[in-house]
């Protein structure tokens, strides 16, 4: 019922119990699955920093590099770090990234890592690590992300525009946001036009820089009787597709 192109496959730490029924299914379905999102734990797990959570974290990212090849996805989506611990440990989340990407490499997978929210710094300051110690990382942009952290509009500034003029951002999340800076309490992501983005910018600036990459929308779009909206969701590709 969904107008989209394809999909972005979310991993759930429920699912690795069944992975292999999980994979046998998905190649029934015949889906376009080009990303896969990986398990959300895996930050976290990283950022805590003890041994058993390391070893969790590189398991699960295995298990999740295994399904996407088997589903013959491209790329990858992590989540570098996360939870309450955050960025607060970053030097070791920095370390992690090479031999997560080079795992990746083996799939014959792309990672990409996310601008996930922090609660020491922020987003923007942790990809300007990144990329010092890693000049060839790969990038997702998400738009509530850097909305929650009042960094949208740095994406347009041309202090940044190295993160796509040197092809580091190669994917967007799409979800709009409907509150102030760091309310916690409203960070999730909402369809387009529900919250207070400016998209006309951003649509400008994806014409500007000849963007022509994957746009995964993100929006919570739910009816009164709690069902997905289908409509919703669909509008929402719609006004996409006329960027």
């Amino acid at each position: 019922e969904l107008s989209c192109d394809g999909f972005e496959l979310m991993m759930y730490k429920a699912w690795y119990e069944e992975i292999d029924d999980l994979i046998s299914y998905l190649k029934e379905l015949q889906l376009y699955i080009p990303v896969v999102h990986c398990e959300k734990n895996i930050g976290s797990c990283i950022s805590a920093s003890t041994t058993e959570e390391m070893e969790r974290a590189f398991t699960y990212f295995k298990e999740d590099c295994r399904l996407a090849k088997e589903i013959s996805a491209q790329k990858l989506v992590l989540h570098l770090w996360g939870g309450r611990v955050s960025d607060s440990n970053f030097e070791t989340n920095l370390y992690c990234y090479k031999e997560l990407n080079d795992i990746a490499k083996q799939y014959g997978l792309e990672l990409l890592i996310e601008n996930i929210v922090c609660n020491v710094k922020d987003p923007m300051t942790r990809w300007c690590q990144l990329v010092e110690w890693y000049p060839n990382i790969r990038l997702v942009f998400d738009t509530k992300m850097a909305a929650f952290h009042g960094q949208l509009e740095l994406l347009y500034q041309k202090e940044y525009e190295w993160l796509w003029k040197n092809g580091h951002i190669c994917h967007y999340h799409i979800g709009d946001y409907g509150s102030t800076a760091m309310d916690w309490a409203n960070l999730k992501s909402l369809p387009i036009g529900k919250g207070n983005i400016d998209f006309n910018s951003f649509a400008t600036f994806l014409k500007k820089t000849n963007y022509n990459g994957f746009l995964t929308l993100e929006g919570t779009a739910f009816n009164d009787n709690g069902e997905a909206d289908i409509a919703l969701l669909n509008q929402c590709f719609e006004i996409m597709r006329g960027w």
